[in-house]
């Protein structure tokens, strides 16, 4: 990757131009961090980078730029520039092309203002971004007011960057985030679902917990959470759910959003002796897990598994108080693995033993060498019934026979069927059938 990225600023310079590498890989070579990708940042304008690499394309003209394939991969060539004015609050009005300086004083925080020379093997630092990694410290470049009042997702970043870099935040910046954290709902929601999501998966998602809440920006885009403060237990609600999080393992998105709201519908009228209201809290918490996905525009799978996990956690809780067909059927959901780890980090934050984890991880092995269900819906078609809520209702009927072990054979489903479900519930023939 280095290697080609080089090509590409040997070739700007030999056609006279300036080029170096910017932004994040600077910084996470710095740091020694392997980067994902490399940035380039040019003097040339987007149709001289069009013009000396044909195998590119323009991605952001009114930007400036420019995206090179090379070897595979693409790489980013952007023009310097300064941007004029941010009316939305997050995309400049307009840019006007300029020289690395300039470039420099227009991006966010001082981390990520650096540019390297790969032909000179040098640093280009105009905004002191290097003693800021040496102090392990978030701040932006200028007036902190002024940098998150341009694009107020550079809230949600910074707090991210603390988080995956074990960086502060400096008092100034700091500041400004606790001043115009209401303003974050300017931002699509889209734009902080991405964000949330990378807090709540990346290294430190407790981390994060803290910070949104202090900053004031969790007040504002996820109230829900921080209303659960409010429920007078023993261990409260939120210290709970800020525990689980610390001990979830590279979660997947909808795994971390499920154990950030796994506990969100227990509210704050129940009193720390009557543990009993809080019975029916899965389903509540489950209702406001599916609100909160459709507010921040998840797509309908994530959403359904986020509901999923929160709605059948306590079942996981308890489940060796359920029947049998019940407990199987819990084993052989989808994202199974969710579901446990969900159970693990829920045990452990609310101080429980870990057995009924252990007993779940022996029943999943055991129930794993189990037979595919003995009959499906195409089956039924065949038997003459009509396509529909019918059939599911049959076919959930006799699987809980089979994981009850009353049915053992594909015969044995069939002969079922045509006992209990008389031909009135057939499709009727066809005219001249």
């Amino acid at each position: 990757m280095r290697k080609a990225a080089r090509r590409i600023v040997e070739k700007l310079r030999l056609h006279g131009q300036e080029a170096f590498f910017a932004g994040g890989w600077v910084r996470d070579f710095l740091l020694h961090r392997k980067p994902k990708d490399i940035d380039i940042a040019t003097s040339a304008l987007p149709d001289e980078v069009l013009r000396l690499f044909p195998n590119s394309r323009a991605i952001g003209a009114q930007f400036g730029v420019v995206q090179v394939f090379l070897y595979g991969r693409a790489y980013e060539v952007a023009t310097f520039r300064s941007d004029l004015g941010y009316a939305d609050g997050r995309h400049p009005s307009a840019v006007t092309f300029s020289g690395p300086e300039q470039d420099a004083l227009r991006r966010d925080f001082t981390i990520n203002g650096l540019f390297y020379d790969p032909i000179g093997n040098r640093l280009i630092d105009y905004v002191h971004g290097k003693a800021d990694i040496q102090k392990k410290l978030i701040r932006t470049i200028g007036d902190p007011g002024a940098r998150f009042a341009e694009d107020k997702l550079r809230m949600l970043r910074a707090l991210r960057f603390s988080c995956d870099l074990e960086f502060e935040i400096s008092s100034e910046t700091w500041a400004a985030i606790q001043q115009l954290a209401p303003e974050i709902l300017q931002i699509s929601r889209e734009r902080t679902r991405d964000e949330l999501t990378k807090l709540f998966t990346g290294p430190a998602p407790e981390k994060a917990f803290d910070l949104l809440l202090a900053s004031g920006l969790m007040q504002h885009i996820l109230p829900e959470i921080a209303a659960t403060r409010e429920t007078p237990l023993d261990r409260d609600v939120f210290t709970q759910t800020r525990d689980a999080l610390a001990r979830l393992r590279k979660p997947s998105p909808a795994l971390a959003f499920a154990t950030l709201l796994h506990d969100v519908g227990k509210t704050g009228e129940c009193a720390a002796d009557e543990p009993a209201c809080f019975s029916q809290h899965a389903m509540e918490s489950a209702k406001i897990s599916e609100e909160i996905g459709r507010r921040l525009r998840m797509s309908n799978d994530e959403i359904g598994q986020i509901v999923d996990l929160v709605a059948a956690h306590e079942d996981f809780m308890h489940i060796d108080e359920i029947r049998e067909s019940a407990r199987r059927r819990l084993m052989r959901k989808p994202k199974i693995a969710d579901h446990l780890e969900l159970l693990r980090v829920n045990s452990l934050s609310s101080r429980r033993s870990l057995k009924v984890y252990s007993d779940c991880l022996g029943k999943l092995k055991e129930y794993s060498r189990e037979m595919a269900p003995l009959i499906g819906g195409e089956d039924l078609i065949e038997m003459g019934y009509s396509p529909g809520p019918l059939i599911g209702e049959i076919l959930r009927a006799v699987e809980d026979l089979q994981l009850d072990g009353a049915l053992r054979t594909r015969e044995e489903a069939l002969l079922h069927v045509k006992a209990s479900y008389n031909s009135e519930n057939k499709a009727q023939p066809k005219s001249g059938d």
